[in-house]
């Protein structure tokens, strides 16, 4: 009766020794590692949106509460709105298109 029991034991240890390092050996291939990243990045992601959809409950409650104004409804954020014709001044249309570049100098190279 105790040989059978500590037989079934080891099998089973084997068994499940041998399937933890399958799964191991799996998850740190390119695919397995990849698929940990985007889960990673999903769980931030329902994180980041569950606790801003508790706190604007929150806020909605409390403007509710305090008698303030409600909540602006979200807006998307577009480009700002450019003037339809180009300035007719050379100088502002240089200054207008061309990127403001800022250096700064280097301590000890003269």
């Amino acid at each position: 009766m105790r040989r059978g029991f500590w037989f079934a034991a080891g099998a089973g240890a084997g068994v499940y020794a041998m399937n933890r390092a399958r799964r191991l050996r799996e998850s740190l291939t390119i695919e397995g590692l990849r698929d940990r990243g985007r889960a990673l990045a999903l769980g931030a992601r329902l994180a980041r949106e569950e606790a801003e959809q508790g706190r604007t409950e929150k806020e909605t409650e409390l403007r509710e509460r305090m008698g303030l104004a409600p909540l602006p409804a979200h807006r998307e954020l577009t480009a700002p709105d450019r003037p339809a014709t180009a300035p007719s001044d050379p100088a502002a249309l240089s200054a207008a298109t061309t990127p403001t570049i800022r250096t700064t100098r280097q301590r000890g190279s003269h």
